[in-house]
């Protein structure tokens, strides 16, 4: 009998499993959001706890890995429009001369290769899962 309850529970829990597993993408969000609210509990932010904790509900009843991998591919691609606005506005100081200037735009270029960077990282596959 107790055989049959477990056997029962498993497939049961089977298709949560499977979500897991189908959306690394949205897990690994889940996992971020709550070390977020650690943190914020930790500080005494609970207002900002209680925005997390609705954030999360929402990722858990919203998210999917496709609709999370389009938002990240739009980042990437507003990104890489910001780089491209960076080193135009580069050239044109350069042309310019003016040594201020110049080391201005060079700093607003690494600044956007950098958020370019961290947007690529973001949008990398994300780690598999191992069966145990």
């Amino acid at each position: 009998m107790k055989a049959l309850i477990s056997s029962l529970l498993l497939v049961a829990a089977l298709p949560a499993l499977a979500d897991t597993a189908s959306n690394p993408r949205c897990e690994a969000k889940v996992a971020d959001i709550q070390q977020q609210i650690q943190a914020a509990k930790t500080a005494g932010h609970d207002g900002k706890v209680k925005g997390l904790n609705t954030a999360l509900e929402n990722v858990r009843a919203n998210c999917t890995d496709k609709a999370l991998l389009r938002e990240l591919e739009g980042k990437v691609g507003e990104a890489r429009d910001e780089v491209r606005e960076r080193e135009a506005d580069l050239r044109e100081a350069e042309l310019s001369g003016d040594a201020s200037k110049i080391a201005k735009r060079q700093a607003k270029l690494e600044e956007a290769r950098g958020e370019l960077q961290q947007a690529e990282t973001e949008l990398s596959p994300a780690p598999k899962q191992q069966a145990e």
